[in-house]
Formats: C-alpha cells, structure tokens, sequence
C-alpha cells in the first residue's frame, strides 16, 4: 500500500512541477508580448507628437496668407470682411415637428379625476 501511495505522490509531483514550468513559460512570454505592445504604442506616441508639430508648423497663420499670396490667381481667395457674415435673424430654422399620439389614454371611466378603484389621476 505504501509503495503506490509513494508513486502517486510521485506522479503528483512530476505533474505539477510539468504544470508550473508550463505555465512559467506562458506567464513569460505574456510578460515579453506587454512588452512588445507597450513599446509599439510609445513609438504610436512619439509619431503622434511629430505629427501634431508639423500640423503646428505647416498650419502657421503667417504661413497661410504666404500661400494664400502666392496661389491668389488660381484659388481668388479674398480676406474676411465683417459683412460677410450673416445675422441669427437670416438662418432659416426648420418648423418643429408636429407630435401624434398614437395611444390614447382612455379617461371615460374617471369621475372628477379619481379612478373607480379609487386612485387619484
């Protein structure tokens, strides 16, 4: 009796030794794939801030109207005057829609308000 107690404890050992270096293994290289994505979002990060500087630097006003200048002829862009802009009065707003009630409520019942079960309405 002893001598199969002694290999089943046996067998349980080399099992969960076998299921630890497995999941060792798994943990590790979850860990290394964070790694990897952590990495590909602070280059996402640093391109993000490139971009957002050179959309600074290509959206500069002075530079804008250089263009504007330059390609006058072909777009006929004219600067912004006060009187080009319209009053609140001018915009046409649509008609609100008209509510249906579909489900009536049936009141034929009510007598000054109170429900015949008693309930107030």
């Amino acid at each position: 009796m002893r001598t199969v107690f002694y290999i089943l404890t046996t067998l349980s050992v080399i099992g969960l030794a076998f299921w630890a270096y497995r999941e060792n293994y798994a943990t590790q290289g979850a860990l290394a794939e964070t790694r990897g994505l952590r990495e590909e979002i602070r280059e996402a990060h640093e391109r993000l801030t490139v971009l957002r500087a050179e959309w600074a630097y290509l959206n500069r006003p002075d530079r804008l109207r250089d263009l504007a200048d330059i390609n006058f002829d072909r777009l006929g862009l004219l600067p912004l005057r006060p009187d080009q802009f319209g009053h609140i009065d001018q915009v046409a707003y649509p008609p609100a829609p008209e509510l249906e009630f579909t489900d009536g409520v049936d009141v034929s019942n009510l007598v000054d308000g109170v429900s015949p079960s008693g309930v107030t309405q």
